[in-house]
């Protein structure tokens, strides 16, 4: 089979496990969300539990232990996730960007080593892309490995990297040529287990998205073996990486889809208890306004999600729908936590509601796995390729 396409989806399996994350959610994650969330506290019980259900091996395939789940499946999980505590959805997403270029890119070898690790959370880590002078330019990168022998030694920083305390693993994009023209052609990508040489620094700080831990990475002087490197190719790092941060953006756009929905089924239900002027607020039309516009982003960037899911699922390059999914939906998250905490007033700006929470985490998504700018540049160029005149 081509890893680019996936065996026909099981409906029925598929079914079964979105009860049961809909039951654990309920079960495990509502009563204790809030709390963790504002203390930042590592979720180290809920983690444990994720793996025990398989989620971190959602879309890995079968054959190496995962669930083998589609795209669109796992969208839904994210959405379902993220209406709940957005920060889980972080802790599954950049572990399977690490395991989906294991996946497509991987020698054999690499698959079996590490495919069924991955699968059972035994080794969970994530993605190190961004350092401290490399954002959205990935081609700036100056973390450089060096050929010694049968093994490459790494030397730079990265940072923002989710699971970067908790992780042990990640796949790492470094220059193994730093005078390539053009500078991709110079790009590889390692799986890196920490060890001497490879560190976190420090726990970076943040305005929302709190539990989940961001870090800065350290190389310094670390050796790796040759046999880590994705693909046993040197130059391919940036096509592994950009073709996981399709995968990456539609989780993104689903985690903009469970906000923005939490958003408003929050508001619809706060609509029909508060009253003013002798009424219930939701029959002021004011409100009416926001609640439709609210409802409507929803249905669209569902839409948007299951669209660039599908042509993922089909094996089709996927950057246009999955930009245009995170990009709308993200914005739809943004704009619906604003419009809720309007329509809660001071109860919205309250720390005892989620509403604020709502309103912290949104703004990552615009910014996160390729900023909105980045994505309609994306889109754009797209459009031009695909219709040519």
């Amino acid at each position: 089979m081509n890893e680019m396409t996936r065996p026909a989806i099981d409906h029925e399996k598929e079914a079964m496990v979105l009860d049961a994350v809909g039951s654990f959610l309920d079960r495990e994650v509502r009563p204790v969300a809030h709390q963790l969330e504002h203390d930042d506290v590592w979720p180290a019980g809920i983690v444990e539990k994720m793996k025990a259900m398989g989620l971190f091996g959602c879309i890995i395939g079968e054959e190496y232990g995962g669930l083998g789940l589609s795209a669109a499946t796992y969208a839904r999980i994210i959405e379902n996730i993220s209406a709940v505590w957005m920060s889980l959805s972080g802790i599954i997403n950049s572990h399977l960007i690490m395991s989906a270029a294991v996946q497509r890119a991987g020698t054999p070898e690499q698959k079996n080593r590490y495919l069924p690790r991955f699968a059972s959370g035994e080794i969970r880590g994530g993605l190190a892309l961004t350092e401290p002078d490399c954002g959205t330019d990935l081609q700036a990168v100056r973390t450089v490995a060096v050929k010694d022998g049968d093994d490459y030694v790494i030397n730079g920083t990265k940072t923002w990297i989710s699971n970067g305390i908790y992780g042990s693993a990640f796949a790492v994009l470094v220059k193994t040529d730093p005078q390539a023209q053009p500078r991709h052609r110079g790009m590889s990508l390692f799986i890196c287990e920490k060890g001497p040489g490879f560190s976190h620094s420090r726990k970076l700080e943040k305005l929302g998205y709190k539990g989940i831990d961001s870090a800065e990475l350290v190389f310094d002087n670390f050796r790796v073996s040759k046999d880590n490197l994705v693909g046993a190719v040197e130059g391919l790092g940036m096509q592994q990486v950009l073709s996981g941060l399709e995968l990456g953006r539609i989780n993104v756009a689903a985690r903009g889809v469970g906000v923005a929905r939490a958003a408003l089924v929050e508001s619809v239900a706060y609509a029909q208890v508060r009253r003013t002027f002798g009424k219930p607020i939701a029959e002021h039309q004011a409100i009416q306004l926001k609640l439709a516009d609210m409802a409507t982003r929803v249905e669209a960037a569902r839409l948007l999600v299951e669209q660039a899911a599908r042509a993922y699922d089909e094996g089709r390059r996927c950057d246009m729908e999955a930009g245009m999914a995170k990009l709308f939906a993200s914005e739809a998250a943004l704009e619906n936590a604003t419009d809720a905490m309007r329509i809660h007033g001071a109860y919205g700006y309250s720390k005892e509601f989620n509403i604020e929470r709502y309103y912290r985490d949104a703004p990552l998504l615009c910014i996160g796995e390729g900023t909105n700018e980045m994505q309609r540049i994306i889109i754009a160029k797209q459009l031009v390729e695909r219709n040519p005149v």
